[in-house]
This record gives structure tokens, C-alpha cells and sequence, in this order.
């Protein structure tokens, strides 16, 4: 479990280190598990060895969230005060996702359709 759990934070680390030093706008640990994902799919053999610590991890994912619980509740006050702006992004952003989801099906459909056969006049 602590060779997985090493070779999970190494991936991690060297998504970080590659974002801050190519500022690379995405999170480190975004481009740690494309990384990850592109080792995994080099070398299949690797999955069955870090299978059992990551879903162990999953397994206990709720509590990675307490510091952002911790932190929601300490920044209570700023929250309430910015209320219209974080409702506001939430909407928005809300919207263009299922827009784009839906835009995006609706493109894969077609792009995946049999061709229709045309009648005669």
C-alpha cells in the first residue's frame, strides 16, 4: 500500500512541479493524473498494483472534504455577504455546462448517426 500510495503523491507532485514551472494554467493535480492516466495506459500492469489503495481512498473520500468544511465555516460571514455573486456563478455556470453537454451530444449523435436514406421524388 505505501509503494501506491508513494507513486499516487509522485504523480501528484510532478503535475504541480510541471504547472509551476511551465505556468501551465491547470491544477497540479489535474496534470498529475493525466500523467498518471498516460502511465497507466503505457503500462497496464501498474493498475492492479495501485487498484487497492485507490479504492481505499475512495472508499474514504468524505473525509478529505473536512478542511473545506472547516473553511466554509470559518469564512461563514463572507459567504453570507457575497451571497448574490456566488448564486449568480453557480446559476451561470450551471447553465453553460449542460449547454455544452448538451451541445456536445446532440453533435456526437449526429456525427454517429447511420446515414439516412433519401426517397425518390
Amino acid at each position: 500500500m505505501i509503494p501506491a500510495l508513494a507513486t499516487l503523491l509522485v504523480f501528484q507532485l510532478v503535475g504541480e512541479t510541471l504547472v509551476r514551472v511551465l505556468t501551465v494554467p491547470v491544477p497540479g493535480p489535474v496534470l498529475g493524473m493525466a500523467l498518471l492516466l498516460l502511465a497507466l495506459v503505457l503500462r497496464p500492469a501498474w493498475a492492479g498494483a495501485i487498484r487497492p489503495t485507490a479504492q481505499t481512498l475512495l472508499q474514504h473520500l468524505s473525509l478529505l472534504f473536512v478542511p473545506a468544511g472547516v473553511g466554509v465555516m470559518l469564512h461563514l460571514q463572507r459567504l453570507g455577504d457575497e451571497a448574490l455573486a456566488i448564486g449568480v456563478a453557480l446559476v451561470i455556470s450551471t447553465w453553460v455546462g449542460l449547454a455544452s453537454a448538451a451541445l456536445t451530444m446532440a453533435w456526437l449523435m449526429k456525427r454517429s448517426a447511420p446515414p439516412q436514406e433519401k426517397d425518390g421524388p
